[in-house]
């Protein structure tokens, strides 16, 4: 029986890649042919049963199908640093909406965000690193409902989205697990 996404793998005994001093991927892997040799096909469909797509933040603080009551299968999770509303969040949004039969779109970031405390300095300071400027922006904010807001906007405004009726923000509290729903109009 496969292992549930919500509940860490049980331990395993050392491994030899841990004795020759092996990889964080190469205990991934091993995690994998553990869980793939009591895998079996749940015979499901790439359409989401509840049509809903939950755009979070990649923080691994946040499991979503355990905090909102998921199963496999219920949902599309796209997720990136901050939660916030991207072209390539619009682009997988798209795709999930047009090509899958997703209808609800949820939003999530969370306290203690990492991009509260970061600006686009970031960016500048990766560039001169580098000696190349990064395509993307940061994103970053200082105040989760108004970027919470301002991602619901874009969601709602996009071109490319044809199902805008029911898209709803949250801030997650990683101290207490709860959700706090924003009021897009405040």
């Amino acid at each position: 029986m496969p292992i549930p996404a919500s509940q860490p793998l049980p331990p395993s005994p050392e491994s030899a890649a841990d004795r020759a001093g092996g990889t964080v991927t190469d205990r991934l892997v091993e995690a994998n042919q553990r869980y793939a040799a009591a895998f079996t096909d749940p015979g499901m469909d790439a359409r989401p049963v509840l049509k809903v797509a939950v755009v979070a933040c990649m923080d691994a603080r946040i499991d979503l199908h355990a905090a909102l009551g998921l199963e496999l299968g219920d949902c599309h999770t796209i997720r990136n640093a901050g939660g916030v509303v991207t072209d390539d969040i619009i682009r997988s949004l798209t795709i999930s909406q047009r090509a899958l039969g997703t209808r609800s779109v949820v939003l999530i970031h969370h306290t203690g965000c990492g991009l509260l405390g970061l600006t686009e300095d970031f960016r500048h300071e990766l560039a001169a690193e580098v000696g190349q400027r990064p395509t993307w922006a940061v994103e970053a904010f200082k105040d989760l409902d108004e970027d919470v807001r301002q991602s619901m906007q874009r969601v709602r405004t996009s071109p490319f989205l044809p199902h805008t009726d029911d898209v709803r923000g949250f801030v997650f509290d990683v101290t207490t697990g709860l959700l706090r729903e924003i009021d897009p109009r405040s």
